[in-house]
């Protein structure tokens, strides 16, 4: 009885681990264990200096209008990621027309697909969460409105 006890305490919390926690200044920054629009595993890596959220289409729109203009490789040496929240967005739209979209980009894109992964994620679905990073804790968090202010985000850092 008791084994059984364990092995279901076991199985209702573990689907928990999977679930990233709120994002708070000078703690870590939640586990993440995502596909990219590629369907390859994504996550972060301990290099993550800034990471760029976007959970509504506006935000993914600035994004997309910033980054779609650089190099191949500038995320990577701004030791940036770019993360979107699609979880909201009906099945039929995200299969039929945001993933095409995204596997056309020279960059990798985190995907959560589940509204439950990013619970507890400070957002604003017309401006993208900008979480700065310094040894995989969160060092400051802000938020960009314009193209002006992404770009200036995405400045090369000393």
């Amino acid at each position: 009885m008791k084994k059984a006890l364990c092995t279901l305490s076991l199985l209702l919390t573990l689907p928990l681990t999977l679930l990233a926690g709120p994002v708070e200044v000078g703690q870590p920054l939640p586990a993440l264990s995502l596909k990219d629009q590629h369907d390859q595993a994504w996550q972060l890596t301990p290099e993550t200096k800034l990471v760029l959220f976007a959970a509504g289409r506006k935000a993914s729109n600035l994004v997309l209008a910033v980054l779609s203009t650089q190099p191949q490789g500038f995320l990577e040496q701004r030791k940036a990621a770019y993360l979107a929240d699609m979880s909201r967005m009906p099945g039929f739209i995200t299969r039929t027309f945001a993933m095409p979209s995204l596997r056309a980009q020279p960059f990798k894109v985190g995907v959560s697909l589940s509204e439950d992964t990013l619970r507890g994620w400070a957002s604003e679905p017309e401006a993208v969460l900008l979480i700065d990073l310094e040894e995989g804790r969160v060092s400051r968090i802000r938020h960009a409105n314009t193209e002006a202010q992404l770009r200036q985000a995405l400045l090369p850092q000393p």
